[in-house]
């Protein structure tokens, strides 16, 4: 807001000079194309600044030019008159945008306070009058008129300038969809009743806000968790096949929003727990074709490349039996190996150090099952220095409780 405030009254001043220079010109070039038909004319400068200017006759000149000559020292005087007017508005325009910005700071804030209480652009012009009432000081009162009708022009420009950032700052704090996407992502970082309240809130919104996407990932998002915390199998397969569905929905309606397909990929392995062995190999083909778009178009998400590392941790531990089956059903079985499943576990410590505890805890898989017994032991200090707070971390700490004996650790 500073940079426009500064901006419009920079500009406003130059503009000013600019004219001022323009009419200046023009009269100098008026003024020597007469002087060599005008024998009688000539000018003397009266005042110290050099800026009066006296007229004198010549017996042969016409009445009627007299008076056009009258008037073009009229038009000077008041040029001139200008020209300190600006000089000195120049010279205010420091303290001056100092005022404007607290002016309009404390006018947003009463804004964010109460959203219909909005200043009008007629009572920002009269501050803005008031503001150079108080400039002009002992000035004549043509001179206050004059300064005041540039500061109204200034201050319409600056109306312009402002009105969509206020409008979007506006906006903000009063956006309905904007507000609940917040209240939504307070809820999923909260309790069971939270997480309950989450998907409740957004079902009930979804006539209005379901077209669009930011929205709908959401929603996948608490299916999942509500399926999580669910008591009974028939409600939590119930959840999976509602979040999967809306997964689908959601990737269709945006398929370059990252956490559209990471969440459809999440639920599709969600599936995988209720489905026949035919359906679990299908969703696992979708699983990893929605990580990989979810990686493409947002690659600094770490979440993602944990999926991924354990999608190929997974598919690395699948027996020749279920890798002829799947064969025999797709015509090529998932190929992935430890290697990969590393290489991913170790791009999310190397985009959020200390992710989770889960994550150091495939670490240390990998490197057991490749033999780098070392590296494995490490990982294993660096999950148990880690608290356990969620049910993820306690589902890490059953794994460490295994892991660790066996590395000696």
């Amino acid at each position: 807001m500073a940079q426009a405030d500064s901006k419009v009254l920079v500009l406003g001043a130059l503009a000013g000079v600019a004219g001022i220079g323009l009419a200046v010109v023009c009269y100098q070039g008026f003024k020597s194309r007469r002087r060599g038909s005008w024998p009688g004319y000539y000018l003397n400068r009266t005042n110290e600044q050099g800026t009066g200017v006296m007229l004198v006759n010549s017996p042969g000149l016409p009445g009627g030019q007299t008076e056009v000559l009258e008037r073009l020292e009229a038009l000077i005087q008041c040029v001139s008159e200008l020209k300190d007017e600006m000089k000195s508005l120049k010279n205010a325009l420091p303290a001056l945008q100092d005022h404007v910005r607290e002016e309009l700071r404390g006018h947003n804030e009463t804004r964010r306070t109460s959203p219909l209480h909005r200043t009008t652009p007629t009572r920002r012009k009269r501050a803005a009058g008031t503001l150079t009432a108080s400039r002009v000081g002992g000035r004549s009162s043509e001179e206050a008129e004059s300064e005041g009708g540039y500061m109204t022009a200034l201050t319409d420009s600056e109306e312009e300038e402002l009105s969509d950032a206020e409008q979007r700052d506006e906006e903000q704090p009063a956006d309905k969809f904007s507000v609940l996407l917040e209240k939504i992502d307070r809820l999923h970082q909260g309790t069971e009743s939270d997480k309950r309240e989450s998907l409740n809130l957004l079902l009930e919104q979804r006539d209005e806000f379901g077209q669009n996407s930011t929205f709908l990932w959401r929603l996948i998002r608490a299916y999942c968790d509500v399926h999580d915390i669910s008591c009974t199998l028939e409600e939590k397969k119930t959840h999976a096949e509602t979040g999967k569905k809306v997964g689908e929905e959601a990737v269709s309606l945006n398929p370059t929003c990252a956490e559209s397909h990471q969440w459809y990929a999440i639920m599709c392995g969600v599936m995988a727990e209720y489905d026949t062995i035919h359906n679990k190999i299908k969703n696992g083909y979708i699983f990893k074709d929605h990580l990989d778009k979810a990686i493409e178009l947002k690659p600094q998400d770490p979440m993602s490349y944990y999926l991924l590392g354990r999608w190929c941790y997974a598919v690395a531990q699948l027996s020749w039996i279920e890798r002829k089956v799947a064969a025999t059903l797709f015509g090529e079985p998932p190929s992935a190996t430890v290697e990969d499943a590393l290489k991913n576990f170790l791009k999310v410590e190397e985009i959020h150090p200390g992710y989770s505890k889960l994550n150091y805890v495939f670490l240390a898989k990998c490197y057991k099952d490749m033999g780098q017994r070392e590296n494995a032991r490490k990982m294993c200090e660096s999950a148990c220095s880690m608290n356990t707070v969620s049910k993820e971390d306690e589902e890490a700490q059953k794994e460490l409780d295994l892991l660790c004996p066996a590395l000696g650790v």
